[in-house]
């Protein structure tokens, strides 16, 4: 046997059989979407907008609250320094604790306009004016997470469903080839999974995101019922000395 012969042979044996036959050594994700049934495709392209759509939220969300944070602390720091706090209030700053500070200032004044009668009933009024503006405040900041809530309960179910559909037409196509060998049933059962697999993938970090940004949101809350809290016990002290 000559040498050219042997490296041949030996190649022949290192050769994986699945390469020698030309089947894929792993799974191609892109592979696996263009060979699936339409109507997993459908669900797989649904899922992967919303997943992108998932991302593009936290990116944005995460940037939003950092913002907020820093720029709402250092009105605030405006705020009490000041000795007159109506020119900051009157600005176009678009700060939950500048409206929340206006909803006070417009109740006092509209209060206050034709006389004070009713110290106690003023009081009430801006403590309800001031907390419906906090209220307001936090629905506005937390409306998109609805979003990443609805993901995350709804994709795994979408998914669950591409793979229902997945698996029954593998079995389709087994009754129609009258053949049960594997690599009938194989890729469409793989294809079918994928669709699961990418359910899981949005609705993970829609639901870490939404407990996550929630929290977030809950503890902007309580500094704006402070600063809330704050103001109006100022305002309650200005109104015992009318």
């Amino acid at each position: 046997m000559s040498l050219s012969q042997i490296v041949t042979q030996l190649a022949s044996v290192a050769v994986p059989a699945s390469t020698a036959t030309g089947a894929p050594t792993r799974l191609n994700p892109v592979e696996l979407f263009l060979q699936a049934d339409i109507v997993v495709q459908a669900v797989m392209a649904g899922l992967i907008l919303a997943s992108i759509w998932v991302w593009a939220i936290i990116v944005s969300f995460s940037m939003k609250m950092g913002r907020l944070d820093r720029q709402n602390r250092e009105f605030e720091n405006r705020f009490w320094q000041a000795d007159d706090v109506e020119p900051l209030v009157r600005t176009n700053e678009d700060l939950p604790s500048r409206r929340v500070a206006a909803a006070g200032i417009a109740e006092w004044q509209t209060s206050t306009r034709r006389g004070l009668r009713d110290k106690e009933g003023l009081r009430q009024r801006l403590a309800s004016s001031m907390e419906a503006a906090v209220t307001s405040e936090s629905d506005s900041i937390a409306e998109k997470l609805n979003f990443l809530a609805t993901v995350g309960s709804v994709a795994p179910f979408v998914g669950l469903f591409g793979t229902v559909w997945g698996i029954m037409n593998s079995f389709f196509q087994i009754g129609a080839q009258s053949n049960t060998s594997l690599a009938v049933v194989a890729p469409g059962i793989s294809e079918a999974l994928f669709a699961t697999a990418i359910g899981l993938f949005a609705a993970i970090p829609a639901v870490i995101a939404y407990n996550r940004f929630s929290h977030r949101v809950n503890a902007f809350e309580t500094k704006l019922y402070r600063f809330s809290d704050r103001f109006h016990a100022s305002l309650s002290r200005e109104l015992e000395t009318m």
